[in-house]
């Protein structure tokens, strides 16, 4: 008869295993907590930093007002004075209510950048209402929520807080003529940035027109229908802001060719989108405008930045 061979595990196998097991855990757990909860603070601005800085004189072509009020006139969604002209109306079509922001300048310093708690980080996050409150706006969208990123090409302020840039991906940037410009963020260096004398540079996309012409070549982009936020400009200092509700049974959301039309047939020659989902947020004058959600919980998501307009 053939011997049968008898296997034994020792015991401290059994321990290697357990050790390597729970290692294995914490170190995930870890991974989580740094990438979504675990607060970094890279840089903390101040009020002057974020401000639109050196920007060019008010330009000819930006008549705010018409009649310029010497004093500010507030409607409940509209505001004018000899400086800022902004109108905000809600569209309800085709399954989908959006909110178009028609906004007309004398000087792009009005347009302002703000950080939860003031700092550019990871994981440091406020609601956008929160931060325009905290910053006496007028009026605010949620920003690129560059926090939740460690790529993307950024600059607040007119400085430069970080240069990785995404490959494929395309940057806004706002110069101190009040221009949106598009640009592969491979080229926006400091020299590149500094040449075109950018303000401020956002990190997202997909681009939606360009030059006059709907453009959404950008990859790895959602191609379903969300709640969107987005920016376009249709001369120096007229820009628009579209803030479109989604995942709701009131309104199903947009998908980039819907968003870029609504640019496009408003006259932008430049439009990019910014961040999405359940940040999608617009305030006008202490309240939130949209309905925000993600689709499960309703009401404003705590994203790292915002784009706003100061008060006079």
């Amino acid at each position: 008869m053939k011997e049968k061979l008898s296997l034994s595990v020792k015991p401290h196998t059994y321990l290697y295993a357990a050790c390597f097991s729970v290692l294995l855990i914490v170190f995930s757990v870890f991974v989580l907590l740094d990438a979504f909860v675990i607060p970094k603070a890279y840089a903390v601005m101040d009020a002057e930093t974020t401000d639109a800085v050196d920007s060019a004189p008010p330009a000819d072509t930006a008549d705010t007002a018409g009649t310029k009020p010497t004093e500010p006139v507030m409607g409940d969604m509209s505001y004018q004075d000899e400086n800022i002209d902004l109108k905000i109306e809600k569209v309800n079509e085709n399954g989908v209510v959006f909110y178009v922001a028609e906004l007309k300048l004398s000087d792009v310093k009005y347009i302002k950048t703000a950080f939860a708690k003031g700092t550019f980080g990871k994981n440091i996050n406020e609601k956008t209402s929160v931060m325009a409150e905290e910053n006496n706006a007028l009026f605010a969208i949620n920003g690129d929520y560059c926090g939740f990123r460690d790529t993307g090409v950024i600059m607040r302020g007119g400085k430069l807080l970080r240069t990785k840039p995404r490959s494929n991906r395309r940057g806004l940037v706002l110069d101190k003529n009040g221009e949106l410009l598009i640009i592969d963020e491979k080229k926006l260096t400091k020299e590149k940035l500094e040449e075109l004398g950018a303000v401020e540079c956002f990190s997202f996309g997909p681009t939606l027109v360009v030059d006059g012409k709907v453009d959404i070549n950008d990859t790895g982009t959602s191609k379903d229908l969300n709640p969107r936020t987005a920016i376009g400009q249709i001369e120096p200092l007229h820009y628009l802001f579209i803030v479109v509700d989604g995942r709701t049974k009131k309104s199903k959301g947009m998908k980039f060719p819907e968003l870029a039309e609504e640019f496009y047939k408003r006259g932008c020659k430049t439009a990019y989108n910014l961040d999405g989902g359940g940040s999608a947020t617009m305030w006008f004058n202490g309240r939130v405008i949209n309905s925000p959600t993600d689709g499960k919980y309703v009401g404003e998501r705590e994203v790292s930045d915002i784009i706003y307009i100061g008060k006079k």
